[in-house]
């Protein structure tokens, strides 16, 4: 919390700055100044009068040009304009994200009527018997009643469980960004919400969800996919982690049934976290992945809070090999920072320490991107955040991205790493333009 209080209090001393420096400024050229001169500020830990000495304070478009030089200095020396993303900034200590406490255990369980008796609810009431359980109508109808919900709401998301019985969108193709190389993906949709707190995480957005959202039918799902083809790659992950939860759902064992009889289906489960327990049950089919999104642990440390760390994700890995199950990794999102070089290439030797590339299905790379409104609700649950400090500007889908020439650099590096490791021919890149794979000498997925 003091350091959320120390960005509260630079952003009170930068307006206070502008209100004295730029008393003729309209409202709209007030907050684009204000935003540049906090984000400058914040990126050099300096003090605003020292950013615009010698500045003529009278001329706007001056002002803001500097600023966007001094703002986005590799982008300015690289590309021939900068869309910036320039909104109010708005801070409140009632808004931080709570990571502090690294165990799930939620205060009230909502069952939907037409899940009351479930085996889920059954579970849940056994592993937490001092829990509220309520029936309620439908989570349709609780949304309706409960239209307040706002970031405070969305950090105590833990504290509720929903049951329900899902009946739409079990299964659909990867919605990937406009623009971008599709990957042929399909998502199985297990639930919604994560108990992990990734300060980048694009779930933020939907804080109109009210808290861990589960379904007691997934059932319903294997009949629906039973009339598919079932050629295809398919994976959990998207809408929450694939095993964080996965102790108290035992999802992954009626999965392991399903896709045990669907060989021709490629099943993926996607985590940051080590809940394999019931993985390790099972005999491991040949068309199950068990896949881990990685970072270095100076990244988890101030990015991914509530996860296991680098060294657990990877013993983790080395158990499910042992077990007989083929492994994925996903550095997705690559974190631009100084020094990244040195720690991603010191994450990729422990990588290949803990596991051979022989028994690796794919590794995906991506970086860090997401929609505008996410840089808002990033800086308010996270304020003392590191991401947004690097020069983050509205890409070719609209989405905050890298300069292509830098992503184009984290690319190159990373794809020389791993395929000094034998696994260039497992790569594929995440959410990126045709233009990106082209360049790097990627061969594009036929789907």
């Amino acid at each position: 919390m003091q350091f959320y209080q120390r960005e509260l209090n630079r952003l009170k001393a930068v307006k206070a700055f502008i209100r004295r420096r730029f008393p003729a400024f309209g409202v709209n050229k007030r907050q684009e100044i204000t935003r540049l001169i906090y984000e400058v500020a914040k990126r050099e830990n300096i003090l605003a009068a020292d950013i615009l000495s010698g500045v003529d304070f009278s001329d706007f478009e001056a002002v803001k040009e500097g600023l966007l030089k001094r703002r986005f200095p590799y982008s300015s020396s690289t590309q021939k304009s900068i869309t910036p993303y320039l909104p109010k900034i708005e801070l409140n200590t009632l808004e931080a994200a709570d990571t502090s406490c690294k165990g799930f255990y939620p205060k009230e369980f909502f069952v939907e009527k037409v899940a009351a008796g479930s085996y889920l609810e059954a579970r849940f009431k056994k592993i937490f018997p001092n829990a509220v359980f309520k029936e309620i109508e439908s989570l349709k109808a609780y949304r309706s009643l409960h239209r307040g919900i706002d970031i405070r709401e969305y950090n105590r998301r833990r504290d509720k469980v929903f049951i329900v019985k899902e009946n739409y969108d079990f299964f659909k193709v990867c919605p990937c960004t406009k623009g971008a190389v599709g990957c042929g993906y399909y998502v199985f949709n297990l639930g919604f919400g994560c108990p992990f707190e990734c300060t980048y995480c694009y779930l933020q957005a939907y804080t109109n969800s009210p808290g861990i959202i589960l379904p007691a039918n997934i059932d319903k799902f294997f009949d629906q996919f039973a009339s598919s083809s079932g050629k295809i790659r398919i994976g959990t992950g998207e809408f929450s982690d694939s095993l964080a939860l996965d102790g108290f759902t035992d999802y992954s064992l009626a999965l392991l049934d399903f896709f045990k009889r669907h060989r021709k289906t490629t099943f993926e489960f996607k985590t940051k976290s080590i809940e394999i327990n019931n993985l390790l049950k099972k005999s491991a089919p040949g068309n199950i992945v068990i896949s881990w999104s990685l970072n270095p642990q100076i990244i988890i440390d101030e990015n991914e809070f509530l996860a296991s760390s680098l060294k657990e994700r990877l013993n983790a890995a080395s158990k499910i090999v042992r077990a007989g199950y083929k492994v994925g990794f996903h550095f997705d999102p690559v974190i631009y920072f100084n020094g990244w070089q040195e720690e991603y290439r010191n994450l990729i030797e422990n990588l290949f320490c803990a596991v051979k590339p022989e028994d690796i299905a794919w590794i995906s790379i991506g970086t860090l991107r997401f929609r505008p409104d996410v840089k808002r609700i990033i800086e308010r649950r996270f304020a003392a955040n590191k991401i947004l400090d690097e020069e983050l500007s509205l890409g070719y889908d609209s989405k905050l991205r890298y300069p292509y020439s830098m992503r184009y650099g984290v690319y190159k590096e990373m794809i020389h790493l791993l395929g000094s490791h034998s696994c260039g021919q497992k790569l594929y890149l995440c959410m990126e333009e045709t233009r990106m794979w082209s360049d790097l000498g990627l061969k594009m997925p036929k789907l």
